[in-house]
């Protein structure tokens, strides 16, 4: 059974159509990098994923154990959320949130949860560092680390490696994969293609040319 699926999707803003006629599904463990150029529906398609859109018709539905909730995200970031001046240990532990109910506070196993991701990343000396003063790659662990405190289950990443050096971009997506192989199912949105047939199982091209499909598919369609 499918973690993930969306059936007969059309998508947009106010009535105008993005998307049209969407359908593909994930399964627990894959990896899927979402390609299409600029305006081709990417982030429409994630924000639809997320709940914070409603198809204009289709359905998105969850399986295998998967809750609607349990779905973690890496956003884009902007300048404004590079410069919060939060420490690292506050912005980890506040992915936590959903797992508090109407708790005002964390509790022991969320605050391990917490410690023991920062460890996962390689990031637990950085706990009481300001987020702002961190470089980077530092930034988007931290982050990551965020995401993976709301689920173990599923990320969605938004352009993950942006603004990112070339050395900070391959560590990146080396723990990406990390966390893939260890059982997290990946959804990613690139528009580098390269990554993406070097580290996903699947693709879903979207825009005028729409492919869904694993990577030798996508290998023998486009090329």
């Amino acid at each position: 059974m499918a973690q993930l699926t969306c059936k007969n999707l059309t998508l947009g803003y106010n009535s105008k159509i993005v998307l049209e006629n969407l359908n593909f599904e994930v399964n627990k463990g894959d990896y899927l990098c979402i390609l299409g150029d600029n305006g081709s529906g990417k982030t429409t398609l994630m924000k639809t994923l997320l709940h914070l859109l409603k198809p204009i018709s289709g359905s998105v539905t969850t399986g295998d154990g998967l809750l609607a909730d349990e779905i973690g995200y890496l956003p884009q970031q902007t300048e404004v959320q590079r410069d919060f001046p939060a420490s690292v240990w506050e912005i980890v532990l506040s992915g936590c949130q959903s797992r508090c109910g109407r708790r005002p506070f964390y509790n022991k196993e969320e605050k391990k949860l917490a410690k023991d991701v920062l460890e996962q990343l390689g990031i637990l000396s950085l706990q009481k560092r300001c987020y702002r003063e961190l470089s980077g790659g530092q930034q988007q662990r931290v982050l990551l680390a965020r995401a993976l405190c709301a689920t173990q289950k599923m990320l969605l990443l938004d352009e993950p490696v942006t603004g990112l050096d070339p050395q900070a971009t391959e560590e990146m997506y080396t723990l990406i994969k990390e966390l893939n192989s260890k059982g997290i199912t990946i959804l990613m949105i690139s528009h580098d293609v390269n990554a993406a047939l070097k580290y996903a199982s699947h693709v879903l091209h979207i825009g005028a040319n729409t492919f869904f499909g694993d990577i030798k598919e996508y290998d023998k369609h486009f090329n």
